[in-house]
């Protein structure tokens, strides 16, 4: 069964590496238990991917300390 999440009151908050800003950014909203709604801020009305609370915050953390697989 798919579930469609409604995000039309969602608050979004853009990365703080944004530098302020308004584009090329990644926001994300909060307040919602257990996932992260990501989006790309250039396309607002655009669709968001959700990403579970624990492999979201893996990614930020391997992010923070520079790991992961690098680009060739």
């Amino acid at each position: 069964m798919t579930r469609t999440l409604d995000l039309s009151t969602a608050i979004w908050r853009k990365s703080s590496y944004s530098e302020g800003g308004d584009n090329d950014c990644v926001e994300v909203a909060d307040g919602y238990p257990g996932i992260v709604p990501v989006r790309d801020s250039k396309f607002p009305q655009g669709p968001a991917l959700v990403f579970g609370a624990e492999p979201w915050a893996l990614f930020l953390g391997n992010v923070s300390r520079g790991s992961g697989a690098k680009a060739r």
